[in-house]
């Protein structure tokens, strides 16, 4: 019996120490884990452009169940840059391709189909902002990774939406008058004249209208190009 005992007073300090170790190499993973994610964030995320890197097998090993924290950020900057892609790349294409009058009619189609996708994208947008403040709304981050990730978030979903929110009705605006100056030209037929990157009209009515049609291009384009600008600027 007395050796029983001896045994169980050695017995229950192993199993304790034992205990200790087991969730200490816990602890230590998890911290490993999270140090491992703060260091990507800081020094890759913070710094690409546009485009997120997508994780590595080890990247995916090395930082656990955070990877869901970043596929919160990766899978919006992925619709974001669709949205630019899909929306706004091709009305910078045809606006830059407008060199002279006869380009307002070759170009009001591109710019008619540009028109009509941007009548969902700011929708689309708005929601994936959503679906990303929902997700990340949910996440129990230690103080440590919040601050960090918190900066990560207004970088790569915060500004890039909010750029987006004046940018959407100044390329619709535009590609709209654009593409009614097209219209415009088109309709006079054989009665308009091209000489030397100008235009020539057989009245003066007909003048006047044209006139009329381009003269908010220049506001309108500026409007654009800084709304642009700052979108681009927002997602580097």
């Amino acid at each position: 019996m007395a050796t029983g005992k001896s045994w169980s007073r050695w017995f229950a300090p192993l199993a304790a120490i034992l205990m200790v170790v087991s969730l200490s190499g816990c602890f230590d993973k998890e911290g490993d884990q999270r140090k491992a994610f703060i260091d990507f964030l800081q020094n890759t995320v913070m710094r690409s452009g546009e485009r997120l890197p997508t994780l590595t097998t080890d990247q995916r090993k090395q930082f656990g169940p955070l990877v869901s924290d970043y596929a919160i950020l990766y899978g919006f900057a992925q619709q974001m840059n669709q949205a630019m892609d899909d929306g706004m790349r091709p009305v910078a294409d045809s606006v830059n391709s407008i060199r002279v009058p006869q380009d307002y009619v070759t170009q009001s189609g591109p710019l008619r189909q540009a028109n009509g996708s941007l009548n969902v994208l700011g929708q689309q947008v708005q929601n994936a902002k959503m679906q990303a403040d929902s997700a990340r709304s949910t996440l129990k981050q230690p103080d440590e990774l919040k601050a960090v990730y918190d900066k990560v978030y207004q970088k790569v979903v915060t500004a890039p939406a909010e750029a987006m929110a004046p940018l959407i009705p100044a390329a619709q605006t535009f590609t709209a008058q654009l593409v009614q100056v097209g219209d415009f030209i088109q309709q006079q037929g054989t009665q308009v004249g091209f000489t030397a990157g100008g235009i020539q009209f057989p009245t003066s009515q007909q003048a006047s209208q044209y006139n009329s049609l381009i003269a908010p291009l220049a506001s309108q384009h500026q409007a654009f190009m800084q709304a642009y600008s700052t979108a681009k600027n927002a997602m580097q």
